[in-house]
């Protein structure tokens, strides 16, 4: 990103028009970031509370009163009976980068002995279903899809998630390609595909199941490709011919000849590229569903050419010297609690996990009074008056709310970071365009203060954003050697060291125990799993829990809206104008309830309950229910959002989110 700035102040934000993926495109949320930068309501200065938890009611005060009290809070948690594993960090990606996400903080809170969190509020469990079968989340060059004869987006709604990949899509077209959407909900990227293939949600693995049944039924399969580079073809084989389109047919709600036909169009295809995203891993069988999906190019051979070949992410390319960064080295045997549970860890007195009660809770980069599931929950842990609870953020979200103590913390444009990538292999410097606003301090320099007033002692907190830089870049990994400190001061951006065409697979190679390809796991048998590509379903399938599904018959999806990402951006009015909390329904579903477009209803289960608008039409399939973004509480019309409705429930593998794995019921509101 370039910014423009004049006398001190960034007057513009555009993409880099040289940059080889992004060619200078910007995304409508990004488009704002002068807006959010500036905003009016930007935090400026340490908050004290002075009210009521949740009130939102705080005073201002010095920076040196502030880390004071909090410093000397936490090393009596510390030195208390708890001892430092009463105190959780929680954060995630609100500031991306691995300076200001991952470095000073974590060091801060190894040093200390705090409880670890694991972060897998996003991608982990597509992640292992990746490491399960290919070794790593490394999947095929987006530069190669316009050489696609056949593009599938699979549970990824491109054009708001990843639209700098949405060109090469269009490239590939413009000399043939089809392009499929498979989806539940009719998303902006569905109506611009030569398809849209409405898949129930959660039953993407049977899908794959069920389309190499017919490639090896069919003989479209490679037999090269499968007998030198993959492991296991025999026992996958025999799996597969459980799965015939005619079983499978009424468990994704698509019709045998349309499962028959995309299998066959997959099969004879040159080079077919695969796209999926985090939203079908978002469910109790997450992992076995991209496990099994990453087989499809195996079979076919895709892997060998460009265009061809699966992609989730291609982020474990990008080596970065973690261990400097993070110093695990400094971290005592301690307990881990996983962020997607944060309620149970909040409300439970071993933190559900076994120990102590969490303490304090320090939240940065994170705002999961709006995020996290089970939301009722976190609201109650969050409330709770023997909680000491510190966030570093921009404005005053939800979470801050319920704050002991706000920090106002630096945005992308006021400080160093560095970045890796999702959908490229393009490793991204970030420069501050101008000084902190106000009293605002990056992440960093926050945990070096609090590091030296608890006499946290070793060397590595002197460290500064120029050190942290360098160290990250300190690496022997071959794919690294091209991402230098001084390549990336000059142009902003370098490729990693991967040839073009990207080809990770095409001879084999792939990093798993074996170096194939595995349809066959053992380390997954040895985990207790089925070792073989199968159909897992969502803990809330309705042929699963039929009791439950007769009380709650809609699943709900709730996505990022188009003009937010996550709850980031959700208060920028140019963002959230004719914005609302929403729900989207089957025409069908709708009428069964008696509700009509625009009718303000409830959606609802046993976990809580949220109000919306109804959108009635097309836009999902029947026994679907949508509910775009992940709105503020205090944004919207009740003060409840989505996650009053989904639970802590985790996926097969990786200890994911179920966010949309949710059974609910929409009403009319009284």
């Amino acid at each position: 990103m370039i910014t423009t700035v004049e006398n001190g102040r960034a007057i513009r934000v555009q993409g880099d028009p040289d940059h080889p993926f992004t060619a200078g495109f910007l995304c409508t949320k990004v488009n704002r970031y002068l807006e959010r930068t500036y905003h009016p309501e930007r935090l400026m200065h340490p908050l004290k509370r002075v009210g009521r938890k949740g009130r939102g009611e705080f005073a201002r005060v010095t920076w040196d009163e502030a880390l004071h009290d909090i410093a000397a809070r936490l090393r009596a948690i510390a030195d208390g009976p708890a001892g430092p594993q009463a105190i959780l960090p929680y954060s995630y990606a609100g500031t991306m980068g691995m300076l200001q996400g991952q470095s000073m903080d974590r060091r801060f809170f190894h040093a200390l002995g705090a409880s670890k969190l694991d972060r897998t509020i996003c991608s982990i469990a597509g992640t292992y279903g990746m490491r399960m079968t290919v070794g790593a989340n490394i999947g095929a060059d987006a530069e190669g899809i316009p050489h696609s004869d056949l593009v599938l987006l699979w549970g990824t709604n491109t054009l708001t998630a990843n639209p700098h990949l949405w060109p090469f899509v269009r490239q590939a077209r413009d000399q043939g390609a089809r392009v499929l959407c498979i989806d539940p909900v009719r998303t902006r990227t569905a109506d611009q595909c030569d398809e849209w293939i409405p898949i129930r949600p959660g039953t993407d693995g049977a899908l794959a199941l069920a389309m190499m049944h017919v490639i090896f039924a069919e003989g479209l399969q490679d037999e090269d490709f499968i007998a030198r580079h993959t492991l296991g073809d025999d026992k996958l084989r025999s799996r597969v011919r459980e799965y015939s389109p005619a079983h499978v047919a009424p468990i994704t709600g698509l019709s045998e000849e349309r499962i028959v036909a995309l299998a066959r169009e997959y099969g004879s295809a040159k080079a077919a590229f695969v796209r999926i995203n985090y939203g079908l891993q978002r469910h109790g069988g997450g992992a076995m569903a991209v496990r099994t999906i990453a087989c499809l190019p195996a079979v076919t051979g895709h892997w060998r050419r460009p265009g061809g070949g699966v992609q989730m992410s291609t982020s474990a390319n990008f080596r970065y010297n973690t261990t400097a960064l993070e110093r695990p080295d400094l971290s005592p045997a301690v307990r881990t609690i996983n962020m997607i549970r944060l309620g149970d860890a909040l409300t439970l007195r071993d933190a559900g996990v076994g120990g102590p009660p969490v303490q304090a809770l320090v939240v940065y980069n994170s705002n999961p009074a709006s995020v996290a599931p089970d939301r009722n929950r976190v609201l109650t842990g969050l409330r709770r008056a023997d909680l000491f609870t510190v966030v570093l953020e921009h404005f005053q979200t939800d979470t801050a709310d319920y704050a002991d103590y706000v920090l106002p913390a630096t945005t992308q444009l006021e400080h160093w970071d560095v970045h890796l990538a999702y959908g490229h292999h393009y490793a991204t410097l970030n420069r501050p365009a101008i000084a902190p606003m106000g009293e605002c301090k990056p992440n960093t320099q926050i945990f070096r203060e609090l590091a030296s007033r608890m006499a946290l002692g070793d060397p590595c907190f002197a460290d500064d954003d120029d050190a942290l830089l360098r160290q990250a870049l300190t690496t022997t990994d071959p794919k690294m050697t091209t991402v230098t400190y001084d390549g990336l001061m000059e142009h902003g951006w370098m490729r990693l060291n991967v040839p073009r065409p990207y080809l990770p697979y095409a001879d084999g190679g792939f990093p798993t125990p074996s170096g194939k390809c595995e349809f066959y796991s053992a380390r997954m048998e040895a985990m207790g799993l089925d070792p073989l590509p199968a159909f897992t379903p969502p803990h809330e399938f309705p042929e699963r829990v039929p009791e439950l599904a007769a009380k709650y018959p809609l699943t709900l999806i709730s996505s990022p809206r188009h003009q937010f990402l996550n709850s980031t951006f959700v208060n920028i009015a140019s963002l959230r104008r004719d914005a609302e909390p929403e729900v989207s329904l089957h025409l069908a579903d709708a009428e069964r309830r008696g509700i009509a477009e625009g009718m303000s209803v409830v959606v609802f289960n046993d976990r809580g309950a949220f109000s919306a608008v109804a959108r009635v039409g097309d836009a999902v399939r029947e026994g679907v229910a949508w509910a775009p973004s992940v709105w503020w509480g205090k944004l919207t019309g009740d003060g409840h959002n989505a996650n009053e409705t989904t639970s802590q429930q985790l996926t097969d593998m990786g200890g994911g989110p179920v966010y949309y794995d949710n059974l609910v019921e929409v009403a009319p509101a009284e």
